[in-house]
């Protein structure tokens, strides 16, 4: 996946840090979404999808421990990097047995944190088979570098709207559970938005479809999901 694919969550309280980082991620070309409490970077997480999530510690409310700590039980899978002024090796312990995939400490500089995400998403790249490719009604998906095409034009696409789509194609004409397809994107814990599926859904359409309101490719499959044709 490169960068400019991917959306990440920017869990911040300080302000002036905040805009700092968002800045130079969306220089780097990266997506961005910012918050400032840890309430507000759950609910980001269920509305937006984000692929990886930047995550302060020293939150006011419900800390970067605790976001941590939820973000797993609802079943994300996506890279957390932590952001940490804490110089104790037990709180980032602690943070790494919580779920964090890895940790920068305060001050850092903005564009290491960049290269850091870049490496997390790398190295947490859907399960592929040894096929090369899926080839399906003019679309082709490289599953070796996770890249989509249609009609030869390079589509991008996020990390969560690959591996659906990959689901979706492997299974052409077969209709997908609603469960199945949302344990593939989120593990089977998954406590969040049943609207969460839905949304990757629209967003599959408005990427890969010719006229997405009336869609040819993705079809819904009433009471039970989705299926290609």
């Amino acid at each position: 996946m490169r960068e400019n694919e991917a959306r990440v969550l920017v869990v911040e309280d300080e302000a002036a840090s905040r805009l700092l980082i968002q800045t130079v991620l969306v220089r780097s070309g990266f997506q961005v979404v910012a918050v400032e409490s840890g309430e507000a970077a759950l609910a980001a997480f269920q509305d937006q999808m984000p692929d990886i999530v930047t995550l302060d510690l020293a939150l006011p409310g419900m800390d970067g421990f605790e976001v941590c700590r939820t973000l797993r039980a609802m079943g994300a899978d996506v890279p957390i990097l932590m952001l940490t002024a804490l110089g104790e090796t037990s709180d980032k312990v602690r943070g790494l047995d919580l779920g964090a995939d890895d940790y920068l400490t305060k001050p850092f500089n903005p564009l290491e944190l960049a290269a850091r995400l870049r490496a997390l998403l790398r190295r947490t790249r859907p399960e592929t088979t040894l096929e090369p490719a899926l080839v399906h009604r003019g679309l082709r998906l490289d599953l070796s570098h996770q890249r989509c095409f249609k009609e030869g034009r390079e589509v991008a696409l996020t990390r969560h709207e690959f591996v659906l789509l990959v689901e979706l194609l492997r299974r052409p004409g077969r209709p997908q559970s609603r469960k199945d397809l949302t344990a593939r994107l989120w593990g089977t814990q998954h406590h969040g938005s049943p609207k969460s599926l839905d949304v990757y859904i629209r967003r599959l359409r408005e990427k890969v479809e010719d006229d997405p309101s009336n869609p040819d490719l993705i079809h819904t499959a009433r009471g039970i999901g989705y299926l290609c044709s």
